[in-house]
């Protein structure tokens, strides 16, 4: 009987790694395929690495451009935020890896895809929906589902065990044993210590930021981004009097100022898919300041209810008519851990719904005062019926 190929989704990182020889023990031929999503891996270790455990072939798949592009980009179109406050970096990486791991395994004619979720988390259904919705017939190897597995492995503990045992060299260490998934939008670190929501993350965990309150500059800095239908178009650096118009060059950029001031640091308990709540670490500079800066520009330039609606589906938005007319520029100024808009510009009169003349407390401007108390006796009618209906509103009596 021939032995059997299987794609493996491989980081370089303990799980798969440990994973790649429980396979190889399982007598499966196994092609490994490592993502450059642009995390600062070197990728030639990794490949030495997994040579070493005894993968067949270690395909490294440049997708950087393509994730920033088709996914990041349409993210911060729409405004996508997972409970207010992630900004969601490892869930828009994993179809774009899911699309380099089924491109190869079409290449060489694999009929199984292993990958390294765990049961508990949300990756497990990204990876293989995105299996399922491009290759039906493929068949998933999720060994932290698979019985034995889980009972020779209960934790990232075992698996530090095992590698050790087997000579697999990780950065893991038995007394920072936290998890950390990377990529050009963000760094997550979650389990371990990070379990005990009531436990601080210590400071030598971030990567991407520094302390915004010791490290970051005193002094704020202000730069002006561009967005295009709602995408970023370009990034002005007004101190460096420099302009970045590709999309990596332009995430690059304000990761890099992003870190430098400190900003995008979040902990928080969230709600995964499966429904456990976990905790997590983020850190997403970059990404937190374009947010800010499209979310300003949004409000300027959407009419209310339109802006209303799509903070509604934002989430489930299947196109973005609403974007058409979020174009311009909004100055933002970086400090200490934060960013702001300081000042916007929509493109071409597109954002005519803003009316200078119409808002301003100088001049009435084609506003006609009297016409407000019409629109107040509208809005008021719902009120006088609840009063109609169920009597007028009590006000609480202070007491003495």
């Amino acid at each position: 009987m021939a032995t059997e190929t299987v794609i493996l989704a491989y980081s370089g990182g303990l799980d798969t790694s440990c994973i790649l020889k429980w396979l190889l023990d399982k007598q499966y031929e196994v092609i490994c395929v490592l993502a450059d999503v642009g995390q600062k891996e070197d990728f030639t270790a990794a490949e030495k690495k997994a040579l070493k455990i005894g993968a067949k072939k270690v395909i490294v798949a440049d997708v950087k451009q393509s994730f920033v592009e088709d996914y990041i980009w349409p993210a911060v179109q729409m405004g996508l935020v997972y409970e207010e406050r992630y900004l969601l970096g490892t869930s828009l990486a994993r179809p774009c890896i899911s699309v380099a791991l089924i491109e190869v395994a079409r290449e060489y004619g694999a009929k199984y895809l292993a990958h390294g979720a765990t049961g508990k988390g949300n990756d497990q259904v990204r990876f293989e929906l995105c299996a399922y919705a491009l290759k039906p017939d493929l068949k998933i190897i999720a060994p932290w589902r698979d019985v034995k597995f889980c009972c020779q492995f209960q934790g990232r503990q075992d698996l530090i065990a095992y590698a050790q045992q087997h000579g697999i060299e990780v950065s893991a260490k038995p007394a920072t044993p936290w998890s950390t998934d990377a990529n050009i939008l963000h760094i997550s670190y979650e389990s371990g210590i990070l379990e005990d929501p009531n436990t601080v993350a210590p400071e030598n965990l971030y990567q991407m930021t520094v302390d915004p309150m010791t490290r970051a500059p005193c002094n704020p800095i202000r730069l002006v981004i561009q967005f295009d239908r709602g995408l970023p178009s370009s990034v002005e650096d007004l101190a460096g009097r420099r302009v970045y118009t590709k999309p990596l060059e332009m995430l690059d950029f304000l990761n890099r100022l992003g870190g430098f001031y400190g900003i995008g640091r979040i902990d928080i308990v969230e709600n995964r898919f499966v429904g456990l709540k976990s905790r997590g670490v983020y850190e997403t500079p970059g990404g937190t300041i374009l947010f800010a800066a499209h979310q300003d520009l949004e409000v300027f330039a959407l009419d209310r209810e339109v802006l209303r609606t799509k903070q509604v589906l934002r989430d489930r938005m299947a196109d973005y008519l609403a974007e058409q007319r979020v174009s311009g520029k909004v100055t933002v100024e970086l400090a200490p851990g934060y960013s702001r808009a300081v000042a916007r510009k929509a493109s071409n009169n597109v954002g005519a719904l803003y009316n200078e003349q119409l808002v301003s407390m100088d001049v009435h401007g084609g506003y006609v005062p009297q016409d407000a108390g019409g629109f107040i006796a509208i809005n008021a009618v719902r009120i006088r019926e609840h009063v109609r209906a169920f009597g007028a509103y009590e006000v609480p009596t202070k007491k003495n």
